[in-house]
């Protein structure tokens, strides 16, 4: 009888404790997204896929997007926050071309991207984000973001499924670590690299990425944006592209005679 009751104050005692109730609004779509910032240009580049877990929800999810005639925005992480994030960038960019007459200089886009997510950071976009483009002195730079905001500007930064295996490939090949030089070598430069190297350079890795990682692949769109009154013709000319990418102007989003926008696209065979 008294091992009855001692059970019976047991169970009672576990059906009667507080219960935590979670609450997950959150999703990871997987994809990658890098960009690398040269000396006069900016490579700003995503695949197309869009997944949750191991199954894949469509083949063309955009993770890039145009923002101005000198600014790219890469989103990746949970697609829902990414798309109504850059939805909320290009509304502020557009009151400030109202009030303003003038495009935001890509600096005080990564100022303002970054209050935006510090706004949210008690309930964060779950998104990584990396800002490419051209600065006011015509130079290259890429800012890279955590969700909540923290920012800083880099010569090249990888983000999404594959960064673990992207980043000491870029690492490697643009900030040269862990190579010895040749004696009597120039010393390494990062950003000193042509625009052929470093279009080379994000295809090698998203190739990569695709044949090691399943929630890469499908498509890769690779933005290009370049200083004003830079020659197009290491971009644009015949036979500098590799074969089975394919390269368009896009239209200019402001006055029209500033930085020029390319879209460089290739396909990632994988099932």
């Amino acid at each position: 009888m008294a091992m009855h009751a001692e059970r019976s104050a047991a169970l009672h005692e576990l059906t009667s404790a507080p219960i935590q109730h979670a609450f997950n609004p959150y999703e990871d779509n997987g994809g990658t997204i890098l960009a690398i910032a040269g000396k006069d240009f900016s490579v700003i580049a995503g695949d197309t896929r869009q997944s949750q877990g191991y199954s894949i929800q469509t083949r063309y999810a955009r993770k890039v997007w145009q923002l101005t005639d000198r600014a790219v925005l890469a989103t990746n992480g949970f697609a829902a926050d990414g798309n109504n994030f850059v939805k909320k960038v290009k509304q502020r960019l557009e009151w400030y071309e109202h009030a303003h007459h003038k495009q935001m200089p890509l600096k005080s886009i990564a100022r303002m991207i970054q209050t935006i997510l510090y706004g949210k950071r008690f309930f964060p976009y779950y998104v990584y984000n990396i800002l490419g483009g051209i600065e006011e002195d015509g130079t290259g730079a890429v800012y890279s973001y955590d969700p909540v905001g923290t920012y800083e500007r880099e010569s090249c930064r990888a983000a999404g499924a594959a960064q673990s295996i992207l980043q000491p490939f870029l690492d490697n090949q643009i900030y040269f670590k862990n190579q010895t030089p040749e004696p009597g070598a120039e010393p390494f430069i990062p950003g000193n690299l042509p625009l052929s190297t470093v279009l080379a350079l994000v295809v090698d890795s998203f190739t990569s990425a695709t044949e090691r990682h399943i929630e890469v692949g499908d498509g890769l769109e690779v933005y290009v944006v370049m200083k004003k009154g830079r020659p197009t013709d290491d971009l644009v000319g015949e036979g500098k592209l590799a074969p089975g990418m394919a390269v368009e102007e896009l239209d200019a989003l402001g006055e029209g005679d500033g930085e020029k926008t390319f879209l460089v696209t290739r396909s990632l065979k994988r099932d």
